[in-house]
């Protein structure tokens, strides 16, 4: 099967030569997007991108992202909010903490956790916001 024929390849190709190249318009109710902005060339990119998806990759943290984009929250907080037992809050914090997704602060006893930029509530809204639109 040669490259042009493959489904994931065309998908792509439809998608970048649907978009207009100055990002005015694009059909299909998608964004435009700056033809510079983005770029698949770029395997460093990439790999974090992936890294950060793989990250967010689960209800529990997805949920806990959508907490802390209000703001910063302790872990009895996120508990509560979420819905999701202490230990199971704290070892998604672990993991969402070890991607650079989220930064804590000691406060007196407790540890406030909050997001290191607004890139990934944007990412997981828009996620979410995806998943509940009819297809």
């Amino acid at each position: 099967m040669d490259a042009l024929s493959r489904p994931t390849c065309s998908v792509s190709m439809h998608i970048s030569a649907s978009v207009n190249v100055s990002g005015v318009s694009a059909p299909h109710g998608l964004s435009p997007i700056e033809p510079a902005a983005v770029s698949a060339s770029d395997p460093g990119a990439l790999t974090a991108a992936g890294s950060l998806l793989k990250a967010l990759a689960a209800p529990v943290r997805l949920a806990v992202v959508l907490e802390l984009r209000q703001g910063p929250r302790c872990v009895h907080e996120l508990v509560e909010a979420v819905g999701a037992p202490q230990p199971l809050v704290s070892q998604h914090l672990r993991v969402l903490r070890g991607a650079g997704l989220v930064t804590s602060e000691r406060r007196g006893r407790e540890i406030a956790y909050s997001l290191t930029d607004t890139h990934v509530a944007h990412i997981a809204s828009d996620a979410v916001q995806h998943a509940q639109e009819e297809p």
